[in-house]
């Protein structure tokens, strides 16, 4: 088999591509940076087709996207958002029907509302996203669903990776700083270890088992307070952790949606194997970074 895929430099294709070599796929990675092995610009329709025609991927993992979810507020950026969150994902989607080749769309728990405390099943149509950004993913979504047949769409929460920014960097660096942090407490959900989602997003493309699906570690559900507190217990550090609610930390331009649990049960239903418990993702991770 052979695999495409996009935002190869972030941290979930950084780990993709890296899991498609270890199993000795031929895997072509593309971003827009110039240190990419094919350069692509998913906003550019013709460059999209040209390139999945040419290189005739049997899976096309689709990890770029916009993920700057405060930034996505922004008036000027809004189009941009739009642009590859939707537009990049239509084009990529329709690329795919024309050689008939499997697609993975990495969508996020801001599809829905965030309300209540039942958690999201993968099948579940309520949606009422808060954000620019949950917008822009739930029309990729739909884009993607209403053009194939040979899809996934992976939901997913609280990403973090070895290749990039994420919550447990921007932990660690303050909690070096400053012998204080305030966390909210009243957002709950699941991390998700890109390297442990790459595994499983390989184990879909190499099945049928088509569809919607939720997948974020296991062992339970948390808030944000919760998980800085298990980082600095794990990273050795004495920063003092206060809870805080959402209205009190009060930074944040973009909605976010206080019910993030994700219903992952469908996972054990088609097969594939959970994601393991994230204070052991969040163990491996800190055996990998610098802090």
């Amino acid at each position: 088999m052979k695999y495409l895929v996009t935002g190869a430099g972030g941290q979930l294709g950084y780990d993709v591509v890296n899991e498609l070599k270890k199993r000795r796929y031929e895997v072509i990675g593309c971003d827009i940076t110039d240190d990419a092995e094919i350069m692509l610009d998913i906003t550019d329709s013709t460059s999209v087709s040209e390139t999945i025609e040419k290189i005739k991927p049997d899976v096309v993992v689709h990890c770029a996207a916009w993920t700057a979810v405060d930034a996505a507020e922004d008036e000027e950026n809004i189009s941009k958002v739009y642009a590859v969150n939707v537009n990049g994902t239509k084009n990529l989607a329709a690329a795919c029907q024309k050689i008939d080749c499997k697609m993975i769309y990495i969508s996020t728990d801001y599809v829905f509302n965030g309300q209540g405390i039942k958690p999201w099943e993968p099948d579940c149509t309520d949606y009422a996203p808060l954000s620019v950004y949950g917008k822009s993913k739930l029309e990729g979504e739909l884009a993607v669903a209403e053009c194939l047949e040979k899809y996934f769409i992976v939901r997913i929460a609280w990403v973090f990776g070895k290749n990039g920014k994420n919550f447990i960097n921007t932990m660690l660096n303050i909690g070096k700083k400053y012998p204080e942090v305030r966390v909210v407490n009243d957002q709950i959900g699941t991390p998700t270890y890109t390297l442990d989602l790459a595994h499983l997003l390989i184990d879909m493309a190499e099945s049928e088992k088509y569809g919607y699906y939720h997948a974020t570690n296991e062992g339970g559900y948390i808030s944000w307070y919760d998980f800085t507190c298990e980082i600095f217990k794990q990273a050795g550090y004495e920063t003092k952790v206060t809870p805080v609610t959402t209205s009190e930390y009060g930074l944040n331009k973009a909605l976010r949606p206080f019910n993030s649990r994700l219903d992952k049960s469908k996972l054990k239903e088609n097969g594939f194997e959970p994601l393991p418990d994230w204070k052991d993702a969040l163990k491996r991770y800190l055996k990998e970074v610098e802090f």
